[in-house]
């Protein structure tokens, strides 16, 4: 997973990439009596996160949380060290999805489901759709938290303009402009595909639009030979498609997301078209000069598939951020989680900062702060694509188990460099996804 959309937040509010990844914390999840929490650091959003944290201590002195920041990749080790170790901190942050379902298997995080049950205005809050990536066998073991990052469909108007055309309204638009722009030398979509989860978002999209979500779900309950679904084969069949007919611009393959590179050729007019995740808007607004004010920007959800099952409505992306109890914490220690799950996330002050910092809180009801933001009407299209879907895929790479999700990387790269078939394709798939 490339930083860019791990420090989304940073980069979002134009903070540059080393500045937004130069804190880190101590570390020891510590028993003092208290709760303690380890997430990421980084500004703007570890700026949020802490703010949180200090309001709810000052609000409950005789039930504290210490929090401790690391660096995105120094997490990810500390954390999976600490909790194989039974020393994990009492509030575990993460992505939800496949790693949630291994700490669940193994017993390391408590069962929500009856606090939910218990605390309903909680879950009422909150956008419907971020309890999918909380959910594992029905039942709810972490609380969603932070923003929603939906993956966007952007586009350069100036160059739709300048080539005579619109925006595409179905697939067979997309391939209709590809030669269009190919002819004026602007290359049809930027890609980033080095960092390989940009090209999985492709996927995502080409699965649900063609097949609906339940062809991705049979993959996720592991079903033998899911990805060998025909809709599965029609959608990779489309991409494959899509790169024969030089859709993405030449070199991809070399083009690293981390870089920003992908975002340059399109506020450059380079590339007319680009999908990224909802935090590529901060990007170009930060690194874009008129770009972003003066209208250039364009955005919309991925267009419907002809003749395709799915809901044009739906979204893929990451539904939220999730925070789980260690079953390993101490009584004391898990009443302190769970009040300030009830009490000290996305109040009213963190709800704000989300929103200051360019993002989304999956909090219900805040339109009105999102209407006063000076990216009113990009926030509000995010808030409406995020809380009216009926159903938010989350990133397939966060959904599958880890090893199932690099071997889904290094087959998308493949895809894209034609050097294997759709068939081959899902049957390298089936076999690291099937029960």
């Amino acid at each position: 997973m490339a930083l860019s959309r791990r420090t989304l937040l940073g980069l979002a509010a134009g903070v540059p990439l080393s500045a937004a990844l130069a804190a880190c914390g101590s570390s020891g999840p510590g028993r003092d009596g208290g709760a303690t929490y380890w997430y990421l650091s980084g500004q703007p959003q570890e700026g949020a996160r802490a703010g949180a944290v200090d309001t709810f201590n000052k609000a409950h002195p005789q039930g504290r949380i210490k929090d401790t920041t690391f660096q995105n990749d120094a997490y990810k080790t500390k954390i999976k060290t600490a909790i194989g170790a039974g020393q994990a901190p009492t509030i575990i942050w993460g992505w939800g999805g496949g790693t949630l379902r291994t700490y669940v298997e193994a017993g390391q995080v408590e069962d929500l489901t009856s606090w939910f049950g218990e605390h309903s205005e909680v879950r009422k809050g909150l956008f419907p759709s971020s309890f999918g990536a909380a959910t594992v066998d029905g039942r709810i073991y972490a609380m969603p938290c932070e923003v929603v990052q939906p993956i966007i469909l952007y586009y350069n108007r100036r160059v739709f303009d300048q080539v005579g055309v619109k925006p595409p309204q179905s697939w067979g638009d997309v391939m209709a402009l590809v030669p269009r722009f190919n002819a004026k030398g602007i290359a049809p979509f930027s890609l980033g595909g080095q960092s390989r989860w940009t090209s999985m978002m492709w996927l995502e999209f080409l699965f649900d639009r063609i097949g609906g979500p339940e062809v991705f779900q049979a993959i996720m309950e592991g079903e033998k030979n899911a990805w060998s679904h025909p809709d599965a084969i029609a959608a990779l069949t489309k991409l494959q498609e899509l790169v024969k007919a030089d859709g993405f611009v030449k070199g991809f393959s070399s083009i690293t997301a981390d870089s920003n590179a992908d975002q340059a050729l399109l506020y450059r007019g380079k590339a007319a078209m680009m999908l990224h995740g909802a935090w590529s808007y901060g990007i170009q607004q930060a690194d874009g000069g008129d770009f972003v004010p003066s209208g250039g920007l364009g955005y919309m959800n991925f267009p419907p598939v002809d003749g395709g099952k799915g809901d044009p409505g739906n979204t893929v992306g990451n539904p939220a951020q999730y925070l789980s109890i260690s079953s390993k914490a101490g009584a004391e220690e898990k009443r302190t989680a769970k009040e300030f799950f009830a009490s000290g996330v996305l109040q009213e002050d963190e709800t704000k900062r989300w929103i200051d910092n360019g993002s989304v809180p999956i909090r219900l009801g805040t339109e009105k702060l999102l209407a006063t933001s000076k990216n009113a009407d990009f926030l509000q299209f995010t808030y409406d694509l995020a809380s009216e879907a009926e159903v938010f895929g989350q990133s397939w790479d966060q959904a599958l188990r880890p090893a199932a999700a690099e071997t889904l990387l290094s087959n998308i790269a493949k895809l894209f460099q034609l050097s294997v078939s759709p068939q081959q394709f899902a049957s390298a798939l089936n076999a690291a996804t099937a029960k």
